[in-house]
């Protein structure tokens, strides 16, 4: 709804308009007299309009306008909202079509200039008239288009060919100080832009989508400039659709004053749409942000690139006290524990917390764990695209392993629980720049519970598990490895998962004595793996069957190398007996005889799951039998040979 000094204006604009359109109309019906005002370009004394000029002249000032172009648009404006115009111009232009065509329009001003209709001019370039049908270019009719005739009358809209690929963002609330200097930033490097040049482009990098956002809002506002946004994905790929639409936001931003922000996040980047991006950037004469979460290269047009960081973890404390209200009194300690493991936007605090700050009798431990659990679900979305999250649901009762292996899971667990007290309030963190995470080695061949232990770890810590890969991670192409690890622990910092990177063995296995520049890429890739593991703020796992092939230097930089052993006898009997559940039916099952199998302990899992199924069959509990056709299947996949006192006395 307008305010009423809104409408006012409304009102006196429209005034203004009718009456330019009639001084426009009696000029071509060869009527003005001395005694009547001329078409003028110059401002009114309307003291409505010192503040806000009309939107005639506004639009004329914006595209530079010439007298005759001004009469021109008018003349089209004039077919549409007097009554009087067709007839005037049926009456200056006996036999032809009653709207106004060039041909008439350069025969009654003195004014007039013939590249008023040059493609190249200002009217047709910015699509402000379409040119008809007719035998001529003197003769064709013209037409104002539609935007611009709305825009004219004071009630200006979104060109309807740019709906679902143009939209407004409006500002979101006040950004954290680190952030908001970013934003004040980018107003700053475009007041300084020269006139007569382009605004330079801003590219905004890191963060969130969301985050990369509000920047740009903040920053426009910082500017007095509206912004629309286009998704990458919207861009057309033919050349001659894109400059199209170049030419049509082009003149919206023209139009409104307004900037635009290009959103890249997420778009599918192959070669033709990494063309239609290249192209509709260097063809924009807008004031320009790119927001994406990598640095884009081959940029033209003078460029500035501001990499955005999420809040410091002081400004997210206030964001959790300003969330939370009364309930942040009762946090406590906890506060520090929740700043340790999700790193978070001002927009993904507030979501957290409204849920816990509605709670305002619950206890410190239920407000944590409400907040710990939106917050692990906030951080899933873009980590999910990357890698395979898996359920867990183990404790320490589903490993079976020495009391040192043990008791070194259990540390890790112990150091990522208390590692926010040891390194920021012991201050043991100190200024090494290195994250808040912990780094562990798995060792050990398949099936020695590697993965299980993992599954553990993220139970008991109450944390996402993201296996990740390597196997299919690792490329061929120099670089890529490291831009799909990048995009990996970029995408999980958010909520510091537990990163389980399976198949290390398949980087591992690459790293050779350097003798040509693969071995020294593959010992690139290692190194670069590590040191994100270092900075990274969750806790990330390799496993390997392949330790030895790790040099003395890289396993420096891991905190916990846990050797997972082949089970012996003792180890296989426990496996034997937690692998059995107590609800399934069994009858004369000897778990000694069944130690005797050397295999580990995912092998036994496999037997004893296919013992159930031939037992299911047969109708009878699981026995003896069932088991050692089991067990025949399972050495025949492994290719190993089941020896005789391995089995010996089982049936």
């Amino acid at each position: 709804m307008r305010t009423i000094t809104e409408q006012v204006w409304t009102d006196a604009n429209q005034s203004y308009l009718m009456a330019a359109i009639a001084a426009t109309r009696e000029q071509i019906a060869g009527s003005t007299t001395a005694s009547k005002p001329a078409v003028t370009t110059s401002q009114p004394r309307n003291p409505l309009f010192a503040q806000t000029p009309p939107a005639l002249e506004q639009l004329c000032s914006t595209f530079r306008l010439s007298s005759f172009e001004r009469s021109i648009l008018l003349a089209c404006a004039g077919m549409e909202l007097d009554a009087q115009f067709a007839p005037s111009c049926a009456e200056a232009q006996p036999g032809r079509p009653a709207g106004p065509a060039f041909a008439l329009l350069f025969s009654t001003s003195p004014e007039a200039h013939w590249d008023a209709i040059s493609p190249a001019g200002p009217l047709r370039h910015w699509r402000l008239i379409e040119m008809g049908n007719g035998p001529t270019l003197m003769t064709s009719s013209l037409r104002i288009d539609e935007c611009i005739l709305h825009y004219l009358t004071g009630t200006p809209y979104l060109d309807q060919r740019l709906n679902g690929i143009l939209e407004p963002i409006g500002t979101s609330e006040k950004l954290p100080p680190s952030q908001q200097t970013i934003a004040q930033r980018v107003a700053t490097l475009w007041a300084a832009s020269p006139e007569e040049r382009r605004p330079v482009l801003i590219e905004l990098n890191g963060a969130d989508q969301a985050t990369r956002q509000a920047v740009a809002a903040s920053a426009c506002n910082f500017a007095s400039l509206p912004v629309n946004r286009i998704f990458a994905g919207a861009l057309p790929l033919q050349h001659a659709e894109i400059h199209a639409l170049i030419r049509l936001v082009e003149r919206e931003a023209m139009l409104n004053g307004s900037a635009v922000l290009l959103d890249c996040d997420g778009s599918d980047m192959d070669a033709a749409r990494k063309n239609a991006l290249h192209f509709f950037v260097e063809g924009l004469n807008s004031p320009l942000i790119v927001s994406t979460p990598q640095r884009m290269s081959g940029h033209l047009r003078q460029a500035t690139f501001l990499e955005i960081e999420k809040p410091l973890m002081e400004e997210q404390r206030t964001a959790w006290q300003a969330t939370l209200g009364p309930a942040a009194a009762s946090m406590n300690g906890s506060m520090d524990v929740l700043l340790s493991q999700f790193d978070m936007s001002i927009d993904q605090i507030r979501t957290s917390g409204l849920r816990a700050a509605c709670k305002a009798t619950a206890t410190e431990e239920q407000i944590l764990e409400t907040l710990w659990e939106s917050c692990r679900v906030q951080a899933r979305p873009s980590l999910d695209e990357l890698a395979q999250r898996v359920e867990t649901t183990a404790g320490w009762d589903a490993l079976v392993l020495p009391g040192p292996q043990l008791q070194m899971l259990r540390d890790v667990a112990t150091q990522m629980r208390h590692r926010s007290r040891v390194y920021q309030a012991w201050g043991f963190g100190g200024s090494s720049g290195r994250g808040l995470g912990i780094t562990a080695l798995f060792a050990g061949v398949s099936g020695t519970g590697k993965t299980t232990a993992a599954e553990v770890l993220a139970h008991e810590l109450k944390l996402d598990l993201y296996r990740i890969d390597l196997s299919q991670v690792v490329s061929k192409y120099i670089g890529e490895t490291e831009k799909s690890l990048r995009r990996i622990f970029d995408a999980a910092e958010q909520g510091g998962a537990l990163l389980f990177f399976d198949e290390a063995d398949a980087l591992f296995g690459r790293r050779t004595e350097v003798k040509d520049s693969h071995d020294r890429y593959a010992n690139i890739e290692v190194s670069y793996l590590l040191q994100r593991m270092e900075s990274y703020r969750g806790l990330a796992v390799l496993a390997t069957n392949m330790k030895q092939a790790l040099d003395p230097a890289f396993m420096r930089r891991i905190r916990f190398v846990v050797q997972f052993p082949f089970p012996d006898a003792t180890l296989r009997q426990e496996i034997w007996r937690r692998m059995i559940p107590q609800q399934a039916p069994t009858e004369a099952l000897d778990l000694e005889q069944l130690s005797r199998l050397t295999v580990t302990g995912g092998n036994i899992r496999n037997i004893a799951l296919g013992a159930a199924f031939l037992a299911v069959r047969a109708g009878e509990p699981i026995r003896m039998n069932h088991l050692l056709e089991a067990a025949r299947g399972e050495y025949l996949k492994i290719e190993k040979p089941l020896t005789e006192p391995e089995i010996r006395g089982w049936v």
